[in-house]
């Protein structure tokens, strides 16, 4: 996949130095097990994951509330580079089939890239979540992209660490 122009209007992008090997990081996101325990910001709980990692291929997850309300989330993966950049979309269901609103619930779609770099220090993380237009990234903004993908970044890197 051709390196993606970012757009400030249309993008949202949290990069950070963590203190963890890429390949750990890597595992962490594509091991549907580890993701469970990371991958929502406690008190949120991810309590299914389903993972096909090919372009294509089903990332699926279901993520609990506190007051115990689901969420499900099934999404298709575009891009697979082993420890180096993963991209999926729920805009689209796995096999490339075009989704609707009904399936997701969502307010709004997403493609979403994590971008892993080495680093002398471990390596460096960049998720980007790029959005259709400039209403729905400030809708994801306000519901607390940064500080939510900051937690789950933490709760990553601790879990790694504990392996």
């Amino acid at each position: 996949m051709k390196e993606q122009k970012l757009d400030p209007k249309l993008d949202l992008v949290l990069e950070r130095i963590v203190d963890v090997p890429r390949e750990l990081v890597w595992k962490a996101w594509t091991t549907p097990e580890h993701i469970k325990q990371w991958f929502t910001p406690v008190p949120w709980q991810t309590i299914d994951c389903e993972i096909d990692l090919r372009p294509g291929g089903i990332f699926y997850t279901v993520m609990r509330s506190p007051e115990g309300q689901e969420f499900p989330n099934i999404g298709c993966y575009l891009e697979v580079i082993p420890n180096e950049r993963l991209t999926w979309t729920d805009r689209l269901l796995p096999g490339f089939r075009p989704s609707a609103h009904s399936i997701n619930d969502h307010p709004f779609y997403v493609t979403a890239i994590i971008a892993l770099e080495p680093h002398e220090k471990g390596c460096k993380y960049i998720a980007t979540v790029m959005h259709s237009d400039e209403e729905s990234r400030k809708k994801h903004e306000d519901m607390g992209f940064h500080e939510g993908w900051g937690i789950a970044l933490d709760q990553l890197v601790a879990f790694v660490k504990k392996q």
